[in-house]
């Protein structure tokens, strides 16, 4: 089952001295964590109405409704915050990677599992998908539409087309 809440995010430090507090977030972008005027602390118990968000170089800060002090806003550091999944505007084609980890990755061609989606990497160009095999051996592989042919939450699977040496140790 697919979880309520996500985690989008830690608050890491306090930002100046009226209660703001910066956030690091766990996003594709920081834009996408601004956008959101109520976020939530302790998985989803905990919502938090947010008075302002902007981006400041790699983090978000937040003026969060009710936290007007430093102090305040030092009680909040290393919490994470979390959004709820009903709330995000995903563009056609996009998933939550929380969705995405554990799901069992097949060849498209041939039905073969590789294993499953153990994480998603970035290395700026485009995500990478890494599997793990029933052994716990690890495969990288290129997450770009070439290679991978169709993401179904409905029947938890990823179906791939990999290009050779992915899997194996051809060249």
């Amino acid at each position: 089952m697919r979880k309520a809440y996500l985690e989008v995010g830690k608050i890491v430090t306090t930002h100046g001295i009226q209660g703001e507090v910066r956030v690091y977030p766990w996003c594709d972008t920081p834009e996408f964590l601004a956008g959101f005027r109520t976020l939530y602390l302790q998985n989803g118990k905990k919502p938090l109405s947010i008075e302002r968000a902007r981006v400041h170089k790699n983090v978000v800060v937040l003026k969060i409704e009710g936290v007007d002090t430093v102090e305040e806003a030092a009680k909040l550091r290393d919490q994470v915050l979390y959004i709820h999944r009903e709330d995000a505007q995903l563009a056609d084609g996009a998933f939550f990677i929380q969705d995405l980890l554990g799901l069992p990755v097949f060849d498209a061609d041939t039905g073969k599992q590789y294993g499953v989606l153990d994480e998603v990497l970035n290395n700026g160009a485009s995500d990478i998908y890494q599997i793990k095999d029933e052994v716990g051996k690890l495969y990288l592989m290129p997450a770009v539409k070439e290679m991978v042919v169709s993401i179904d939450l409905v029947e938890e699977k990823i179906l791939v087309r990999p290009v050779k040496g992915i899997f194996d140790d051809a060249d």
